[in-house]
């Protein structure tokens, strides 16, 4: 495994982020794809052999239980200091006033839960979920900063927004002496770069680290086009992400995997780890192929052609994942 820093700050990230969505009781929340206890620990635990140390959940996923999986297996399988655990907040939690969102409410109730079901003290990555517009960005970054300071956050990242409204969080952090986020979790992928028109720019220019979502589009960029997976049947997000026409795009994917003779997800993935300012992808792991295939990816370097071969399809599309 290889590790590069979060962004302009000292902290050092496996190129490659677990994401946990993948884990969480099935009736517990509206996946029915997800991963119990039982069949997600040896996935965690073979991340950590494999070098990776940057883990990704959210309070909402499978109604906390992914939380709850994931702190687990750390605790029995690493080390707290060697481990990079980032969750979010932002998503409903419960009904009723201030059940979600960004209110100074909301995100101090919140973090308590989620360390609660981490089973840690602290948090070393806290994203902000998705922009609250019916919250004030003064109360919403304030907030975040006192977790800062009262150690139960290490650092602050955000995720899927406009490049404004990033813009606008961190010149409020600044302008108040306020902790600025180091890092976005934004929706990237060969089928989705209308990131690169604004955002990418902007985390560029800032020392901002990127950590792509979804980074082989839902899966579509590892399997023949119009193959239907259990995920895929029943993900109506997902299918509001993409396009027909990105058949094109799948099948320069097939043509690069098939002369380098590697699977096509780390093809994908290569060419995400390609880019100046991803860090680190954030992969959903759901068999033991594919933590091989993301691992493997760290080290596939592609030629300029094959990269020109890649980008090539791609036409603008419509903004989406916000």
């Amino acid at each position: 495994m290889r590790y590069v820093k979060l962004g302009s700050t000292g902290l050092d990230v496996s190129r490659i982020c677990l994401g946990c969505m993948t884990y969480g009781e099935p009736d517990r929340g509206v996946h029915e794809w997800t991963l119990d206890e039982e069949a997600a620990r040896p996935l965690i635990r073979q991340a950590l052999e494999a070098g990776i140390n940057f883990f990704d959940t959210a309070n909402v996923y499978s109604d906390g239980t992914s939380e709850e999986i994931v702190g687990q297996a750390l605790r029995d399988y690493g080390h707290r200091d060697e481990i990079v655990l980032a969750t979010k907040v932002h998503g409903r939690m419960r009904p009723g006033p201030n059940g979600g969102g960004l209110s100074r409410k909301a995100i101090l109730s919140e973090i308590d839960h989620s360390l609660r079901r981490l089973g840690t003290d602290y948090v070393d990555l806290y994203q902000i979920h998705r922009y609250d517009h019916e919250t004030p960005i003064e109360e919403t970054m304030e907030a975040l900063h006192d977790l800062v300071k009262a150690g139960k956050v290490r650092y602050l990242g955000a995720s899927s927004m406009y490049a404004w409204e990033f813009a606008k969080a961190q010149y409020t952090a600044e302008l108040n002496g306020w902790t600025r986020f180091v890092s976005m979790q934004n929706h990237y992928n060969l089928l989705y770069r209308e990131e690169e028109r604004e955002m990418l720019p902007l985390c560029a220019d800032q020392g901002v680290g990127v950590l792509p979502w979804s980074p082989l589009a839902r899966g579509r960029l590892t399997r023949d086009w119009g193959t239907v997976t259990g995920r895929s049947a029943n993900d109506d997000f997902g299918g509001r992400l993409y396009l027909e026409s990105d058949r094109e795009i799948v099948e320069a994917v097939t043509g690069v995997a098939e002369a380098r003779g590697v699977p096509r997800a780390q093809v994908a993935l290569a060419w995400l780890l390609h880019q100046d300012t991803v860090a680190a992808p954030i992969v959903g792991v759901s068999r033991p192929g594919h933590l091989e295939d993301a691992v493997a990816a760290v080290r596939l370097e592609l030629t300029e052609e094959e990269i020109e071969e890649l980008e090539r399809p791609y036409t603008p599309r419509a903004v989406s994942g916000h």
